[in-house]
């Protein structure tokens, strides 16, 4: 059985460590003594680190960051005190279900296996929130499908990407492909990117449909900020992985759908996000070449050439002749 690291990034979040938290750390030190557990801290400014010392203190390690930056750079810090073979990220709003670990340990037999999730359910309910996706394309804009999972419990579901909230990975590719982009600061789209990175180097992400947590929706973001500054970030990190992962003439159509039917659109409208949006993207430009650059050296080192039209086409075919069951 392959030893865990789990990496909890939180914010504010003491209110929900007193919730969930006790069921969760039960459940990981059910996985016997090699478990790690970091907590990295951003910056809170309630009680939680305090909270978090008084009840389990000897058991865990705890980061505090003195500047509040968000999610990606969160969870990159405590990845990099990570030294199990494999790294489970957990949301501070999520509760583990029994047995949750145990239906995941098989796909790490696969030497191509990046990671793997399960199922999201509701905290008071049995409804899904977080299933397996699979992407589509819309002219030249990539968005995942609606949740799915297949019949046959024992196929292998491939997964367009892995949620933050409950990814299981293996840390040694989780480690080569620096954890997520620190560029989607402070939330949005950042677990979806770095899972797009890990199939183009030729690596797979998967469901499993028989693993269950459950969510609290939205616990751990909402009060952040306003609804237009959330729709903002949002689109501004769509932005950023369509520049990221598309190339050549279909990254000119890209941008060219984009000024049409987003941009163009809400300033008509007097909705601005989008146009805001599309400004804070254009003006990280050279930030964005440097990533786009850097990431193919990493293509280079590993001998892939896998474009994310490939990745595309490839979770399609391993989805081919298998019953579907659509949510």
């Amino acid at each position: 059985m392959k030893s865990i690291s789990v990496v909890i990034p939180n914010f504010n979040g003491k209110h929900l460590f007193e919730k969930y938290f006790e069921n969760n750390y039960k459940i990981l030190n059910g996985l016997g003594p090699k478990v790690q557990i970091i907590v990295v801290d951003d910056a809170s400014t309630d009680d939680s680190v305090n909270y978090l010392e008084e009840n389990y203190g000897d058991n865990i390690t705890i980061i505090r960051k003195e500047k509040n930056s968000g999610f990606a750079n969160t969870c990159n810090l405590g990845i990099k005190k990570a030294f199990n073979d494999l790294i489970f990220l957990l949301n501070t709003d999520v509760t583990l279900e029994e047995g949750y670990f145990e239906k995941l340990y098989k796909y790490f037999e696969l030497e191509d296996t990046f990671g793997v999730m399960g199922r999201i359910i509701g905290m008071e309910d049995d409804n899904i929130l977080d299933a397996a996706r699979s992407p589509k394309i819309l002219g030249r804009k990539i968005k995942p499908s609606n949740f799915f999972y297949l019949q046959d419990s024992d196929s292998l579901t491939p997964t367009f990407y892995l949620s933050g909230a409950i990814a299981l990975m293996d840390t040694r590719k989780l480690k080569a492909i620096n954890g997520f982009n620190e560029m989607f600061n402070p939330y949005y789209g950042e677990d979806q990117e770095m899972s797009i990175r890990a199939w183009r180097l030729g690596w797979k992400c998967y469901y499993e449909h028989n693993a269950v947590c459950r969510h609290e929706v939205s616990a751990s973001t909402k009060s952040h900020k306003d609804a237009n500054s959330i729709k903002r970030i949002y689109f501004r990190n769509r932005y950023y992985m369509h520049h990221l992962h598309l190339h050549g003439a279909d990254l000119n159509l890209y941008h060219l759908q984009v000024v049409l039917s987003d941009v163009l659109p809400s300033i008509l409208t007097l909705q601005f996000y989008k146009a805001q949006a599309y400004v804070d993207f254009l003006r990280n430009m050279n930030e964005l070449k440097m990533k786009k650059t850097a990431f193919k050296r990493q293509m280079k080192i590993h001998k892939s050439n896998i474009g994310i039209i490939d990745v595309i086409k490839n979770i399609h075919i391993m989805l081919k002749y298998k019953q579907v069951i659509k949510l």
